[in-house]
């Protein structure tokens, strides 16, 4: 992770939890765990190796878990950690902020 620069805690957020993906990933998993390719039909336009990035980042980060289940096929699920049940509030509050954001452009 990168240092926080400013020692602002909205920088520190934004270090984290920035991008274009990773709350749009952790919204849809705090919904339900969710296997690789169920993601990627939820969010068509990411691709494969940036999800991939991404759900590693997450896991490193204590947001995701990542289990592997012995069976065969192999089957690998996604799901959020205790501590990312902690950024619910941040999601439902980017969710209210793009429902008024589409208003305003309708």
């Amino acid at each position: 992770m990168k240092d926080n620069i400013s020692g602002c805690s909205v920088e520190e957020a934004m270090t984290v939890l920035g991008g274009r993906w990773r709350m749009l990933i952790i919204s849809f998993l705090l919904e339900k765990p969710m296997r690789f390719n169920e993601l990627r039909r939820v969010i068509p336009n990411i691709s494969q190796r940036m999800l991939t990035l991404e759900l590693r980042f997450l896991e490193e980060e204590g947001f995701v878990l990542r289990e592997v289940y012995a069976q065969v096929p192999v089957k690998v699920e996604y799901s959020i950690t205790a501590e990312g049940q902690h950024l619910k509030k941040l999601v439902d509050v980017l969710q209210e902020v793009g429902i008024w954001l589409k208003s305003r452009t309708s």
